[in-house]
């Protein structure tokens, strides 16, 4: 919905409302920084040459009769003062760092000497935005757009056209609007499975060893220096001797997050990205081990290796985000290769998690890796592309089957090399596939 909109307005705003946007459209070229005939007065010009043209031609003196109104239309519209020499376009936006589905407002402030008619904008979107409404004004131009996808968008450009009071010239003047990092929208997720061996230090996990915490694991003979309160009385008046409460240590965990960008798979059916639900479990991921206070890295592959080492804090997600924003940029991700996994990445005993459509065989080398560090690791898989056969085609249900006899064979062998698999489907809550794990702890592999 537009406010303010010439009835004249640009081609290019109507697109932008209509979502039509081409994948491979590029801006169009820098307009001319001079005043230029309008559309008005190449239309009335075009009149008159051509009701002059057809005076001469055929000898009649009464058709110059019809070149006589767009010349007084044009000299009733010429300007009655000069034009603007200095215009100049400015664009504020409200935020550069959003959410998916989050609207982002721009402002666009035009400032002129002189005196001019209207403002009339033409405007080219980037690919990861959707224009929801535009308002024009005398030195203004409003637009509200919303984050599509996540990734690192191009918002695009916008063309102004001012024109003077008589709306035979005009000047354009280009704003670009720079980007915005979009991030997704993390999953539900509020189990934090743990590994065997934790680190040494204080945190809200029950470690396995005795020491300072809040859950009872027994009781044990009084040890001078202990405190009198813990003393379990009915175990005391039992035995004839001081017994106390023994309480499990708690631990933090270091978690790291691998995601496989090797591919993208869209399903035929609801369009649904594996890109697009790995980083949103992914994310989910994340918030729920920060929010125990534990240290959380991340860790992509494909093309260009990303990688943050573990860290904690809520203000940390914000980083880990950011990290992997540049694997989407403009509906452009690189695959060319794998880079190796710096050892910093992925500290000693820190429990991996590894989204992955399963669909591309080099992720197994990177599993592999990961596996010879001794790292207890977890592969979620998320099952995004299943092909839909025809009803009828004998052919395609057979390559189904080959299809999904493929993928179960890939989690048979990384079952059989003991490591965790489980399922996460996009739609669900990320807690259906990690409360298996929360019946042991996952353990390391072997060097």
């Amino acid at each position: 919905m537009t406010e303010g909109v010439p009835t004249r307005g640009a081609a290019a705003v109507q697109r932008a409302l209509d979502g039509r946007h081409d994948v491979t459209a590029q801006p169009p070229p820098p307009p001319p920084p001079n005043w230029r005939a309008s559309e008005r007065a190449l239309r009335l010009g075009t009149l008159a040459v051509v009701a002059l043209s057809a005076a001469l031609i055929t000898g009649r003196s009464w058709v110059l009769a019809l070149a006589t109104a767009p010349l007084v239309l044009l000299a009733l519209a010429l300007p009655g003062g000069p034009r603007s020499r200095t215009v100049t376009a400015e664009a504020e936006v409200e935020s550069r760092r959003c959410f998916e589905g989050e609207r982002v407002t721009v402002r666009i402030t035009v400032s002129y000497d002189g005196e001019t008619g209207r403002l009339d904008p033409g405007v080219t979107l980037g690919h990861g935005v959707r224009l929801d409404h535009l308002a024009v004004g005398p030195h203004r131009v409003d637009l509200v757009l919303t984050a599509r996808r996540w990734g690192r968008w191009t918002l695009g450009t916008v063309d102004v056209d001012l024109y003077d009071r008589g709306g035979l010239a005009r000047r354009t003047v280009r704003v670009d609007l720079g980007e915005i990092a979009v991030f997704p929208l993390p999953g539900h997720a509020s189990l934090t499975p743990i590994p065997v061996r934790l680190p040494q230090r204080l945190g809200e996990h029950t470690a396995t060893q005795r020491g300072e915490g809040v859950e009872v694991t027994g009781v044990h003979p009084y040890v001078r220096g202990e405190r009198q309160r813990r003393i379990h009385w009915p175990t005391t008046t039992r035995r004839g001797t001081l017994q106390v409460h023994q309480f499990a240590a708690e631990r933090t965990a270091d978690t790291v997050v691998l995601l496989d960008g090797l591919t993208d798979v869209v399903d035929p059916v609801t369009g649904t990205s594996s890109l697009d639900e790995t980083f949103r479990a992914a994310a989910g991921l994340v918030r729920a081990y920060l929010r125990t206070h534990d240290r959380v890295g991340v860790v992509s592959v494909g093309g260009t290796t990303r990688w943050l080492q573990p860290g904690s804090g809520q203000g940390y997600f914000y980083r880990i985000v950011e990290s992997v924003l540049e694997v989407r940029k403009d509906r452009a991700y690189r695959t060319e290769g794998l880079g190796l996994l710096p050892p910093p990445a992925l500290p000693a005993g820190a429990l991996v998690y590894v989204l992955t459509p399963l669909t591309d065989q080099r992720i197994f080398d990177i599993l592999h890796h990961v596996r010879g560090r001794a790292n207890p690791m977890v592969v979620v898989e998320i099952p995004v592309g299943e092909p839909v056969p025809e009803p009828g085609d004998s052919e395609a249900a057979l390559a189904l089957r080959l299809w999904r006899a493929d993928r179960d064979a890939m989690r048979f062998a990384l079952k059989e090399r003991g490591i965790a698999v489980v399922t996460h489907r996009p739609g669900e809550t990320l807690d259906l596939a990690l409360a298996p794990l929360l019946r042991t702890r996952v353990h390391g592999g072997t060097r």
